[in-house]
């Protein structure tokens, strides 16, 4: 059920994300294991260590991968079985641009999910300039994308899932690599953002100001609550686990 609640722009409906018994089995490993979540908040982090789960979580969420058991809905819309509802519900952001940018130029970048939702082209290329405005980026009309930098073209592709409006937006670690200031720039850009955000790291500093976190360690839900809480396990585990490596590689 979507929560109606008071954002900057007035109210904003709130998407629900229900995981119900998700599991991904690929070959003889577990890779998630039977995670039930509901989450409605503006702002959720997930966070683990490399290899923990996070990135098939983040896939399965936007349903560009089906889990082996279980179900994850927005607003009840099962992601993985109703592709047309998960262009209108989600939108993901991955880690590296150059393997979700696959047109030539920015405006056919943006455009396409546009008509993917079943715009026809004058109207995907109306939306296309409004939101190269909206960011101050008309001057790109034409661009190719493979001229910009790294940090351009992340957020070539964030317009581009922002311009098909979303309810709930993934990031799969996407200022890795960034530096400081292109990542600042793209992070205001983010907190701007009024549609729901599940941001997945294994940096604990991108979503301290979240309103809840998730730690995800060996595909499970090792704890789930409050950022502060949270984050305070998370970082005296890795410290910890941190030390057991200097230790191991000592007697070695």
């Amino acid at each position: 059920m979507t929560s109606i609640v008071k954002g900057s722009h007035g109210a904003v409906l709130r998407p629900e994300l229900m995981l119900e018994d998700v599991s991904v089995r690929l070959g003889d490993v577990d890779v998630l294991s039977a995670i039930s979540l509901r989450m409605q908040e503006r702002r959720v982090g997930i966070v683990g260590r490399n290899g923990s789960g996070k990135t098939t979580l983040a896939r399965i969420i936007a349903g560009l991968q089906a889990p082996t058991r279980g179900s994850a809905r927005i607003d009840g819309d099962d992601m993985a079985r109703d592709r047309k509802s998960a262009l209108r519900a989600v939108g993901i952001l991955f880690q590296n641009p150059d393997h979700q940018i696959i047109f030539p130029t920015v405006d056919e970048e943006i455009a396409f999910g546009l008509m993917q939702l079943g715009h026809d082209r004058d109207a995907a290329a109306r939306e296309t300039s409004a939101i190269l405005s909206r960011f101050g980026k008309s001057g790109w009309h034409g661009a190719a994308t493979h001229s910009l930098s790294q940090g351009q073209k992340q957020l070539v592709c964030l317009m581009a899932v922002l311009a098909m409006r979303p309810r709930l937006i993934v990031l799969d670690e996407p200022y890795s690599g960034l530096d400081i200031p292109t990542r600042m720039q793209l992070v205001r850009y983010v907190d701007a953002v009024e549609a729901s955000v599940v941001q997945i790291t294994h940096d604990p500093d991108h979503v301290r100001a979240f309103d809840r976190v998730i730690w995800l360690d060996e595909g499970s839900v090792r704890m789930d609550g409050p950022t502060d809480e949270v984050l305070a396990a998370f970082e005296a585990q890795m410290t910890a686990w941190g030390q057991d490596d200097d230790l191991s590689d000592l007697a070695g």
